[in-house]
């Protein structure tokens, strides 16, 4: 005997206490799946067989059966389920849940399960508990379907029950292994002539009976077609559409859901009572003149219709009034009800409409919602939804979305068939702003694409802090720079970071070709120009304004005329450039001053004083020289440490001596750049340098394969030139681009940083180069620092396709925003 369950529903056992339920429920389920009441008792009384706990116990299950429904999960309840008000409470769990309460009743002999119940040492109740619980289930069995469970089992005898098998069953929704591509269609109203327009634009094929009248259509590359609903009323020939419609879907190459015009004609057909409104006695005239069996057929067309299908793995819903997430997938006559007529706020607008409720404001979910319903003037997506209702029998335009490439495709209406009630203007379902302080805020998991990481409350606290605070409009700050991992330390005398260290951990990840960029020393910026200069804007590694609007709106506008032929060039609208924005001094003015400066200053007011006061001790016969040597090494060191910060230190007035030197274009309207090779990135950058050589200051660099030593040598001379001539170093990066992965896969650090030996005073301190300070830097931990930079460099690409792939505002912030509270990480700054 096979038992049909739904995948996802809530199975309860019913059956007296030596019935097999436990051993049903081992035999057929998942030990995971099941949730036994004595259990849940054991859990809070530490005694399976105190019922004085089932009260709690029972409240535990509930709440674990509620977290498992919701994450989309079958639940089983193994307990006895005699009682009514004990499945009145899992009822009521399915149904807060969306999901169908199953019955699986065992039924076995009386004696039988007497016989079983003395075999166990813990069942210590008398005959007469059993034989009362043998009738509640003589009772119970003519009730299950009263108290709404949609299936129910009944096995009787134990061979029976051994004899039993679960068959899972999809629900009708459920046609994630429908992968498409599909043609999805908006509301049509009775429009056929535009619908015929729509599909050969397209690219279908139309099938036509011996009247000439369109019954099919095919499409050369297989596509599917979808229907939102609201096939019908109000425009000129809702049976034609019909026919089309009905037809399609029975050969197979459409599926189509109800709108609310459907549901209301349905009723009428099956003797209901309606209100004869909204178009609905056009259609029926239109109806009035097609013979008896073919308005027989539209109505068991309709009655057939499911309230929504969840298509391609997921990705994809497609409901008449759309589909809040919690929805997806599930089956209650509330979410038939929200996928037919939507959610209103319970008031009518001036024109006596209903107000709805702007659901897709609030979505959050990954899969994209196709819709209908509300007449709009053209298709946007909203946070991942969007309504393909155009008005065309409004004389709007009838609208399809091609998926999964979604591309809107429009054709417009005749004449206007139907006067509005409303006017065909935008409903307010954009929000200004599609953030919500939610998205980011406590413990977060998020599987990126690149990886999964989960952001610490406290992390995002101190993220929340920066960005309410100081950042750019959150809806601008579309990525941030990851950090950058030093290089392993280098073992070659005098050298804590050397090119051949920082090579070798390219050629290690499986990288063949490297450019070696000269690694600026400025301050890390993220520029964003547009065509008309709408949200432009410049910013910091961690999302704040480089300068007040007195300074950054001329410096955006030079940039903006500089990068004018690329933005042509690239068919854009606006840029994303990573840069940096020189001199050091010019945004680090109070830190060198405070950091650095003031040391230096020190030392070089203290020491000279300590060594005179030496050579007068040294005079006087004292023996001082082991202590003047090494006063003497410091005072070099502090020398050394002064002159390496002073190099970054130039004047600044305004943006006079401000420049900026751009190695990576990230971004444009619809594309990412992340795949693009570093001599496409640089050669752009040059472009700009050469319209604005005041402005933009070019980054010196050398190419080299990892296989050639002479390649190698030749780096490493240019680093020791460049280093020696008072610059930073360099950052070695994977040549092929930014998204480059090793043989296994996994993402390739987008660069190593490589910094000079005088440079890094600043960072490690005036004496690091003594033998036994690099011995100790050598044994530092770079590990967490280089785990730190592939999760925030992963965050930033998977970043860049969201914004490529026109994701909600939401989506994309949701990764800078965990960017910049990995910079809440306690990883040593000086690495």
């Amino acid at each position: 005997m096979i038992l049909d369950v739904p995948e996802l529903s809530l199975v309860a056992l019913v059956g007296i206490s030596g019935s097999g339920k436990s051993t049903f429920a081992r035999a057929h389920f998942k030990p995971t799946q099941v949730l036994s009441s004595d259990f849940f008792r054991g859990l809070v009384a530490d005694n399976e067989n105190d019922q004085s706990a089932s009260g709690d116990a029972f409240e535990v299950l509930h709440y674990v059966a509620a977290k498992r429904l919701a994450a989309g999960r079958l639940t089983v309840v193994d307990a006895t389920n005699l009682q009514p008000h004990a499945r009145a409470g899992l009822v009521k769990v399915a149904r807060e849940h969306d999901v169908l309460p199953v019955a699986i009743v065992l039924d076995v002999p009386e004696p039988l399960a007497w016989e079983r119940t003395q075999a166990r040492a813990d069942r210590t109740f008398g005959r007469p508990v059993l034989a009362r619980m043998h009738r509640d289930l003589r009772r119970s069995l003519g009730q299950l379907a009263k108290e709404g469970f949609r299936k129910i089992h009944v096995l009787r005898g134990p061979d029976e029950i051994a004899a039993a098998g679960i068959r899972y069953e999809k629900l009708f929704n459920d046609r994630r292994d429908e992968h498409g591509p599909f043609d999805i269609v908006g509301d049509v109203h009775g429009c056929r002539a535009e619908l015929e327009l729509l599909l050969a634009r397209l690219g279908w094929d139309l099938v036509r009976d011996e009247q000439g009248r369109p019954v099919d259509a095919v499409h050369p590359e297989g596509r599917k077609a979808v229907f939102v609903g609201d096939l019908v009323d109000r425009g000129p020939d809702s049976p034609g559409v019909l026919r089309l419609v009905m037809g399609m879907v029975a050969a197979g190459h459409a599926i189509c859901v109800p709108g609310n015009h459907e549901q209301k004609l349905a009723r009428k057909l099956n003797g209901r009572n309606v209100q004869l409104t909204h178009g609905l006695p056009e259609t029926l005239e239109q109806l009035a003149a097609e013979p008896d069996e073919f308005v027989r057929e539209v109505r068991a067309f309709i009655d057939g219709l499911v309230s929504h299908y969840v298509l391609d793995d997921g990705r994809l819903v497609v409901a008449h009034a759309g589909l809040k997430e919690a929805y997806h997938g599930r089956a209650s006559g509330r979410v038939r009800s929200f996928a037919l007529y939507g959610e209103t706020t319970g008031e009518t607008d001036e024109y006596g409409l209903p107000v709805r409720y702007p659901w897709a404001n609030d979505y959050r979910g990954s899969a994209a919602v196709v819709y209908g319903h509300t007449p709009t003037p053209t298709a946007e997506w909203i946070n991942n939804t969007i309504c393909l209702d155009t008005g065309c029998v409004f004389g709007g335009a009838l609208t399809a979305l091609r998926w999964p490439a979604r591309e809107v495709v429009s054709v417009p209406a005749a004449k206007e068939y139907y006067a509005p009630a409303r006017p065909l203007v935008t409903v307010a379902t954009k929000p200004e702003r599609g953030l919500d302080i939610a998205d980011v805020t406590g413990r977060r998991h998020l599987d990126y694409g690149y990886g999964k990481t989960t952001v610490p409350a406290e992390n995002s606290a101190a993220a929340l802090e920066v960005m309410g605070r100081f950042a750019v409009d959150p809806e601008t700050l579309v990525w941030l720079p990851p950090t950058m991992a030093p290089c392993t330390s280098s073992t070659v005398d005098g050298f804590l970071e050397h090119p051949s260290s920082a090579l070798a951990d390219l050629r290690a990840a499986g990288v063949d070709r490297v450019v070696c960029e000269e690694k600026h020393m400025g301050s890390r910026a993220v520029v964003r120009v547009s065509r008309t200069g709408d949200r432009d804007a410049i910013w910091t590694r961690t999302g704040r304004p480089f300068f007040g609007p007195e300074l950054n709106d001329p410096l955006l506008a030079r940039v903006r005329a500089a990068a004018e032929p690329l933005l042509t060039e690239l068919d854009t609208d606006w840029l994303l450039l990573d840069a940096e924005l020189l001199p050091w001094s010019a945004k680090a003015g109070s830190l060198i001053r405070d950091q650095y400066a003031s040391v230096g200053a020190a030392g070089r007011s203290a020491l000279p004083v300590a060594l005179a006061l030496l050579d007068q001790a040294g005079a006087r016969g004292l023996d001082v020289g082991g202590l003047r040597d090494h006063l003497e090494l410091r005072s070099t060191e502090i020398d050394g440490y002064s002159a390496a910060y002073r190099a970054y230190v130039k004047p600044t007035d305004g943006l006079t001596g401000v420049t900026l030197a751009p190695f990576a274009v990230l971004a444009g309207a619809g594309v990412s750049y992340a795949k693009k090779d570093h001599d496409w990135h640089l050669a752009l950058a040059d472009r700009l340098v050469a319209a604005d050589p005041e402005l933009f200051t070019p980054t010196r660099r050398m190419i080299v394969d990892l296989a050639d030593p002479a390649a190698e040598a030749a780096a490493t001379d240019w680093w020791m030139t460049l280093t020696a001539a008072g610059g930073e170093g360099m950052v070695v990066k994977p040549w092929a681009g930014l998204a480059v992965t090793d043989p296994r896969g996994r993402l390739v650090q987008p660069g190593v940083k490589c910094r000079g030996r005088e440079y890094l005073r600043i960072i490690y301190g005036p004496e690091y180069t003594r033998p036994e300070q690099l011995d100790r830097l050598r044994r530092r931990n770079l590990g967490r620092k280089r785990a730190l930079a592939l999760r925030e460099h992963g965050l930033g690409l998977a970043a860049l396709d969201r914004l490529a792939e026109g994701a909600p505002a939401w989506r994309v912030h949701e990764l800078v925003f965990a960017i910049l509270a990995a910079e809440s990480e306690p990883v040593d700054p000086r690495l």
